[in-house]
């Protein structure tokens, strides 16, 4: 199965399904099943921000299982749908106005017993089974 790494806590938001967006600066072709790995990399200031939520933020595992269902560039019209939805979440979505984001969907967020691997850049294999 395909499998995703992201930036605590950026996983875990998924994981909870405050966040329905990963972006990334590269477009992806891929639709389906995805794994959520939580990378061992941290965004100190996003951990800062997002602090009052309580929530667990493990590290170096797979978290999550979600369908990823669109990857879409990321424009103002977007960036200001998503703002509305949950300002906290998708505040700075777009960090380099000069650089393309995209944004890759995903539904049906599940979580999963965390399983203990390295990540990989890009989109990775694992062979996952329920």
């Amino acid at each position: 199965m395909k499998v995703i790494t992201i930036k605590q806590p950026f996983a875990t938001l998924i994981s909870e399904g405050l966040k329905e967006y990963e972006f990334r600066t590269w477009k992806c072709k891929y639709r389906g099943d995805i794994l959520i790995h939580a990378g061992k990399s941290i965004d100190k200031k996003a951990m800062e921000k997002f602090k009052d939520l309580d929530l667990e933020y493990p590290l170096g595992c797979i978290i999550a299982k979600a369908k990823m269902t669109d990857c879409v560039l990321v424009d103002k019209k977007l960036k200001e749908e998503l703002s509305k939805k949950d300002s906290l979440v998708y505040s700075g979505v777009i960090a380099d106005k000069n650089q393309k984001e995209y944004g890759f969907k995903l539904e049906e967020v599940e979580k999963i017993e965390p399983i203990y691997i390295n990540g990989k850049l890009s989109l990775w294999e694992y062979p996952y089974k329920k």
